[in-house]
């Protein structure tokens, strides 16, 4: 989407508890997260991948549109009110009225090339195996991965069996 269409970034958000597989657990009510923010605040997805703990995504916004960040907030306010609150809160989060779940920021780099692009989109699909919880990419079921070896993008057997892994250089 780069080629001038609107603001490409590449934000990830952790849970608090990074042992957790909470995401992963409870995929639906992430996805209608995404769902009703895209449809409230609209974004294209690029690229994206659930992990157990934390989630890798690349989105490009409308011209003009630079608000990543409460287009992140509201998924993550949306997914934690779809759960019951069962979790630890410590003091200053209970003081707050703050739930457990999230970490309470995000990491997000801006896209600025072509090559940059692909790094970052390689990186978010790379994930499940870097982590080990897959021996192939095409193994984990949370990613867009599998939308992009429909359209040709990468190929099915990318990155998984005795391939070496890529290395990413803003790792």
């Amino acid at each position: 989407m780069l080629a001038g269409a609107g603001w490409d970034v590449f934000p990830d958000f952790t849970l608090l508890d990074r042992g957790s597989s909470l995401l992963v657990d409870h995929i639906d009510a992430l996805r209608e997260a995404v769902r009703l923010t895209r449809r409230e605040r609209p974004f294209h997805i690029d690229g994206w991948v659930v992990l157990p703990d934390h989630v890798h995504c690349m989105i490009t916004l409308p011209p003009g549109d630079d608000d990543f960040s409460n287009r992140i907030k509201s998924i993550k306010i949306r997914f934690v009110r779809a759960l019951p609150a069962l979790e630890f809160r410590n003091p200053a989060r209970c003081r707050n009225g703050e739930r457990g779940i999230w970490q309470r920021r995000f990491w997000e780099h801006c896209i600025r090339s072509e090559a940059d692009y692909a790094a970052y989109l390689d990186y978010i699909h790379i994930n499940p195996l870097k982590h080990g919880l897959v021996s192939r990419v095409r193994d984990w079921p949370f990613s867009t991965f599998h939308l992009e070896v429909k359209q040709g993008l990468y190929p099915e057997d990318w990155a998984g069996g005795d391939d070496l892994m890529p290395v990413f250089a803003f790792e």
